[in-house]
C-alpha cells in the first residue's frame, strides 16, 4: 500500500493558481537525512508546484553537501523545464542512487530553478520541515484538509453487506480528493475486518493502519484504514474507521454515492 508518491500523477488535482507550474520560496526551514547526516538543510527551500504532480522541495545549491553527491550518466527532459542532470548521494557506506536531480541550463520560462537541487523523498531516510518529521512529500500551501461532525446517514456496503452504518461520521474533506467518511468503530461490523500489516503515511494526516474486509470466502485486501495516533493538525479522526469509496458502495442518506476515479481505483 506505501508508495513513491513523489512520483505519482495525480489525476483531477486542482490548484487555485494562475499557472501549471510555479515555483514559490518557502518560509520553512528544510531538511533532507540520509545516514544520520543533513545533506541539505536549507532556510531559502523554493517550492516547486506543478498541475498534475506532488510538490517537491529545490534546496539551493549553496545549501546542499556537494561534497557527498556524485553526479551520475542519468539524464532526463521535461517539457515545462528542460533537461535534468542526476547525483548520487553518498554518506558512509550506504548510498541513494540518482537520488537527486537539477536543472544546470532550465528553459527560459524556468529559470528560476536554475542552481537548485531536488531529491526524491523516499531516497532520504527523513525529512524534517523546521523540527517536525514531514512524510511521503512537502505539504503543498493550497490544499486544505478540513474535519466535520456530521448527522448524515452513512452506509457502507460491501457484497451486498452492511459492513458500517452511522449517523455520527467525520467528514473529511482534501482538495483535489472524494470525500472521506470516517466512522466509529462501534458503528462498524468488527468481526468481518481483519487487521494487516499494512501501513501508509500521509504528509496531512499521519501514520495509517490497514484492515481487510472478509465475506464469506471473499476477501476485500487493505480497503478499510484509521489513524491511531494522526499528526496534531488532525486530531479529529483519530482511530476512526474509514472505507475507500473506491472499492466499496458507500450510500449517504440512502442515495449511493457515485465511486471516484482516482490512483487508488
Amino acid at each position: 500500500m506505501a508508495q513513491a508518491l513523489e512520483d505519482l500523477h495525480m489525476p483531477g488535482l486542482v490548484r487555485l493558481r494562475p499557472s501549471e507550474m510555479s515555483f514559490e520560496p518557502s518560509p520553512r526551514r528544510v531538511r533532507a537525512l540520509l545516514n544520520g547526516v543533513a545533506v541539505a538543510d536549507s532556510t531559502e527551500v523554493k517550492l516547486l508546484l506543478e498541475d498534475g504532480h506532488l510538490p517537491v522541495y529545490y534546496f539551493p545549491v549553496k545549501d546542499v553537501r556537494m561534497d557527498l553527491m556524485e553526479q551520475t550518466d542519468k539524464h532526463t527532459h521535461c517539457p515545462r523545464k528542460g533537461a535534468a542532470s542526476y547525483w548520487s548521494v553518498t554518506v558512509g557506506d550506504k548510498t541513494a542512487e540518482a537520488a537527486a536531480w537539477g536543472y544546470k541550463d532550465p528553459i527560459p520560462d524556468a529559470k528560476e530553478i536554475k542552481d537548485h537541487i531536488a531529491f526524491y523523498w523516499n531516497k532520504m531516510d527523513a525529512w524534517f520541515e523546521e523540527d517536525d518529521e514531514v512524510y511521503v512529500h512537502p505539504r503543498d500551501p493550497y490544499k486544505r484538509v478540513d474535519v466535520l461532525n456530521s448527522s448524515r446517514h452513512i452506509r457502507v456496503v460491501v457484497d451486498g453487506e452492511t459492513v458500517a452504518e452511522t449517523n455520527r461520521a467525520r467528514l473529511l474533506f482534501e482538495t483535489g480528493l472524494p470525500t472521506r467518511y470516517y466512522i466509529p468503530k462501534s458503528d462498524a461490523r468488527l468481526e468481518l475486518l481483519e487487521p494487516t500489516d499494512t501501513s501508509s503515511r500521509c504528509p496531512y494526516k499521519g501514520e495509517a493502519s490497514y484492515w481487510n474486509v472478509r465475506i464469506g470466502e471473499s476477501v476485500h485486501e487493505d480497503i478499510v484504514w484509521a489513524y491511531r495516533e494522526p499528526i496534531p493538525e488532525n486530531p479529529r479522526i483519530e482511530n476512526l474507521l474509514c472505507f475507500f469509496n473506491e472499492k466499496v458502495e458507500i450510500y449517504v442518506d440512502g442515495v449511493k454515492e457515485e465511486t471516484p476515479s482516482t490512483a487508488w481505483s
